[in-house]
């Protein structure tokens, strides 16, 4: 098991991150998001709530210069179903449940993102109303950006345990791609926002942007939510 904190704090940018698991006591379901820039446009972003999740926004809208991969939803929820993701594949992903086919049907019809070389990433995860769930990544199969590879990943839901899984693996240039499965960590029975200061503290002060942390009680759906904007702490 990897140590979730000590991971994020040795690494200068994962650039976007998912964890997603159950805390220790089995009660709840545990989900981390956070996004990291290095320009001025990837870090002039702050979360702000909507009516079934948070979507991004220019925190100073006349310094947006492309907005096209950086302002989305990166949480909806869709009855007992929670989604989070990189990009606007949240929206596809959203779609396609209402139309009850599958997380990995939706996901068939996305591919990384065009901004090559770096083809980034794009890293989707999905938690159930009984806390199992699944985390995806679709990747660039060359350094020519010429095919997708899709990896998905189920996990029942154990409890105290998560996966994290990030769009790069660290700082590059062109920036590689994480690989390997998912990274299992540990999660204890910290509220949102104990988690959330815990997560904040370890990410490189530099590049971190926005991060959001949501736990959901399992038998109520009742949920905690914490967001933390590198713009407007304090």
């Amino acid at each position: 098991m990897t140590d979730f904190y000590k991971l994020l704090s040795e690494n200068v940018y994962p650039g976007r991150g998912i964890a997603l698991g159950r805390s220790a006591d089995g009660q709840r379901a545990v989900m981390v998001y956070f996004i990291m820039g290095r320009s001025e446009n990837s870090r002039n972003r702050v979360f702000e709530t909507t009516e079934d999740g948070i979507r991004t926004r220019a925190f100073d809208e006349s310094k947006m210069t492309d907005p096209s991969l950086i302002i989305y939803h990166p949480v909806r929820v869709l009855g007992q179903t929670t989604i989070v993701t990189n990009g606007d594949q949240t929206d596809t992903i959203r779609d396609f449940l209402a139309q009850g086919k599958s997380f990995e049907d939706a996901l068939r019809t996305r591919e990384f993102e065009p901004d090559g070389p770096n083809w980034t990433s794009r890293i989707s995860g999905l938690v159930a109303g009984d806390g199992s769930y699944k985390l995806s990544i679709l990747k660039a199969a060359d350094p020519a950006g010429s095919a997708c590879d899709r990896y998905t990943f189920e996990y029942a839901g154990l409890n105290g345990v998560g996966h994290f899984i990030s769009t790069y693996e660290t700082d590059g240039s062109p920036l590689p791609a994480f690989h390997g499965e998912p990274r299992a960590i540990s999660f204890g029975n910290e509220t949102a926002g104990e988690l959330a200061q815990k997560v904040w503290a370890a990410l490189n002060k530099d590049n971190k942007v926005s991060l959001f942390v949501r736990t959901i009680e399992l038998t109520s759906g009742k949920t905690d939510t914490a967001i933390i904007n590198k713009h407007q702490e304090g």
